[in-house]
């Protein structure tokens, strides 16, 4: 890395998660563990237990994979900056997938942690909830190209939900829509598409009966404008005030995550590396697909680079 390179950071969406995650970064750091405590206080149950000792099955569900997932990521991020490390830059760019959008609100300080974990488990219960009103999941598809995958779409009822790289587009839709789907994908050559882990059609206007909900609750949270300029999923571009942040996350509800546009805005902006913070290494493949030059590191619960 030079002097002159531009950073961003990224942070991981629900999906990430595991068991176990964040306990190194607790264990060791008395940031991450205040990041963890302030989350625990904010929702009255141990959420940290849940992402240290599970079970699985608890950690997956929406409304506590969410919390949790932006919890790890937040302790992490405070755990490198604790460390000291003089390798650690300031980012001019924070983004982060879906989930992990709110993520970057509370990296940016236009969002407290504590405002957040509740404002992503009632996202988390609502997208739930809607999954169980409207029983419907997510596909991923690799190896077509967006014309391809609307075809697909248009003959099945299906919707692009997210356009994660060159190589990852999924859909989302009712169960029928995603059978249809899945069939016509492969006879167009698609390699073997994947049913997303999920409990509903997120990203897609099945989230539709829940938007009215969630506006009071978003509207109920305390906002300020970002520190940083934040890469809006819908949009693609920087959201900078308080207006705008509101409206996207309403909109990236609805529709469509544009991941590898988020990224490519970052990177013709000067950005040259990417720090991945959070569990997993989901982001860093996706931006290694999207552009190859760029660096990539993934900061988890070790605090090392890799």
């Amino acid at each position: 890395m030079t002097a002159t390179s531009r950073i961003a950071y990224v942070f991981p969406g629900q999906g990430s998660q595991s068991v176990g995650m964040g306990w190194n970064a607790y264990s060791t750091y008395p940031s991450a563990r205040e990041a963890f405590d302030t989350a625990d206080a904010a929702l009255g149950f141990p959420l940290s237990r849940l992402c240290f000792e599970g079970p699985e099955e608890e950690l997956t569900r929406a409304d506590n994979a969410q919390p949790a997932v932006l919890a790890t990521s937040i302790a992490c991020l405070r755990a490198v900056q604790e460390s000291g490390d003089k390798d650690f830059p300031s980012p001019v760019f924070v983004a982060g997938h879906s989930l992990g959008e709110y993520t970057a609100l509370v990296a940016a300080d236009a969002l407290s942690l504590a405002d957040a974990v509740r404002l992503v488990r009632e996202r988390g219960r609502l997208m739930h909830e809607a999954g169980q009103k409207s029983a419907g999941g997510m596909l991923a598809i690799m190896g077509l190209d967006r014309e391809a995958v609307e075809e697909i779409c248009f003959h099945s009822g299906s919707e692009i939900s997210n356009i994660n790289s060159p190589e990852q587009i999924v859909i989302s839709g009712s169960i029928n829509a995603l059978t249809e789907a899945r069939s016509l994908a492969k006879m167009k050559g698609a390699r073997h598409p994947i049913a997303l882990k999920v409990s509903g059609a997120f990203h897609s206007a099945l989230m539709n009966p829940i938007l009215n909900e969630f506006a009071k609750v978003v509207s109920s949270s305390v906002f300020n404008p970002p520190k940083i300029p934040i890469i809006a999923n819908v949009t693609a571009e920087p959201m900078v005030d308080v207006d705008s942040i509101k409206e996207e996350l309403l909109n990236q509800l609805r529709h469509c995550i544009q991941w590898q546009k988020s990224v490519e805005y970052m990177i013709r902006n000067g950005v040259s590396t990417f720090y991945e913070i959070g569990p997993g290494k989901v982001l860093s493949g996706l931006i290694k697909r999207i552009s190859p030059q760029v660096q990539i590191l993934s900061i988890s619960d070790n605090i090392n680079f890799t």
